[in-house]
């Protein structure tokens, strides 16, 4: 490993430093730090950067079409005094970028710029991480990779192959994407111990990544079928893990995989599919965006200095039985 994390096969000892704070209030502070969060203009994105927001982090939200995610950037903001800043998450056009500035700095006033990103695209996902970084104090500690789509096309043998490519793309390769050009931040920031300015950095411990993967990753829903979805959701699990041994020194890196959620991700899905989960669920109903932000926010922050690799189901128990 470059980073001599590992020896012939064997690990170094003691590749990481527990840290000083040993109150569990403190521990959850994420005060003064940055944390990107993608697929965030709702649902669990949303509830999310509210969460590390709330935490005292700084929030980049990346967003793909919902415009509420300007007015929410700017409720983060006023609520939680922290800076908090929107990303579109899609390719626009230099016009529409420069028109929603304008509408963003005449009409919401918080900071923020449009910027064309795709997260299916390396290159602009990489670029934009570094822009917000620079624009974020030089500093990057936590990264959500939440976005994503479902597949909609039933039995694998009727889906169409784009629509394959397409979920596989957004779900598990942006994952991917987000991670690598994460991870150079961290990387750096822990040999270097400097902001992307050149300023040290005094209180940089370890980068934190956070996927959203899914319960979908451990078993195969009934009665919708979704191979392609499932197979991307257990992609990223085994990817994470994979990276939390690679970035062992500089960064933990883990997974949440959601159950069954009252989210826009799944209003298309009709009221009587919705009973037969309902149905498989110990308790009895979809769970709500908020009831995951303490999943997120244990694993975003220092309360979870020795959980690296990890997959955190919450289900409501669907997995169980």
């Amino acid at each position: 490993m470059a980073d001599e994390a590992m020896h012939d096969g064997l690990f170094t000892h003691n590749n990481t430093v527990a840290p000083k704070e040993e109150s569990i209030l403190p521990l959850f502070s994420n005060k003064g730090k940055t944390a990107i969060v993608t697929g965030a203009g709702a649902g669990i994105g949303y509830a999310v950067a509210q969460g590390l927001a709330e935490s005292g982090a700084n929030v980049a939200i990346w967003y793909n079409s919902n415009k509420k995610a300007l007015e929410r950037a700017k409720e983060i903001e006023k609520t939680y005094g922290v800076k908090c800043t929107y990303w579109v998450s899609h390719k626009i056009t230099y016009k529409q970028a420069v028109l929603e500035k304008l509408l963003l700095i005449a009409s919401l006033k918080f900071p923020g710029s449009a910027y064309q990103v795709n997260v299916t695209d390396a290159k602009h996902v990489e670029e934009v991480i570094d822009t917000i970084v620079k624009e974020f104090n030089g500093r990057l500690d936590i990264f959500v990779a939440n976005a994503g789509i479902p597949w909609t096309q039933g039995a694998m043998l009727d889906g169409e192959i784009d629509h394959y490519r397409k979920v596989v793309a957004t779900d598990l390769d942006s994952t991917y994407y987000c991670a690598r050009a994460a991870g150079k931040h961290w990387r750096r920031q822990k040999t270097e111990m400097t902001t992307m300015h050149g300023e040290k950095l005094t209180d940089f411990t370890y980068g934190s990544f956070i996927a959203t993967a899914s319960m979908s990753g451990h078993i195969v829903n009934i009665p919708q079928l979704q191979g392609a979805y499932n197979a991307a959701k257990a992609g990223i699990i085994h990817l994470v893990r994979s990276l939390a041994v690679e970035w062992v020194r500089f960064a933990r890196a883990n997974t949440v995989s959601p159950g069954y959620m009252a989210t826009e991700i799944s209003d298309f899905v009709p009221v009587k599919t919705k009973n037969i989960w309902k149905d498989k669920i110990p308790m009895g109903r979809e769970g709500e965006a908020h009831e995951l932000k303490g999943a997120y926010l244990y694993l975003a922050s220092e309360a979870s200095s020795y959980t690296t690799g990890a997959d955190m189901i919450v289900d409501g128990g669907y997995c169980l039985p």
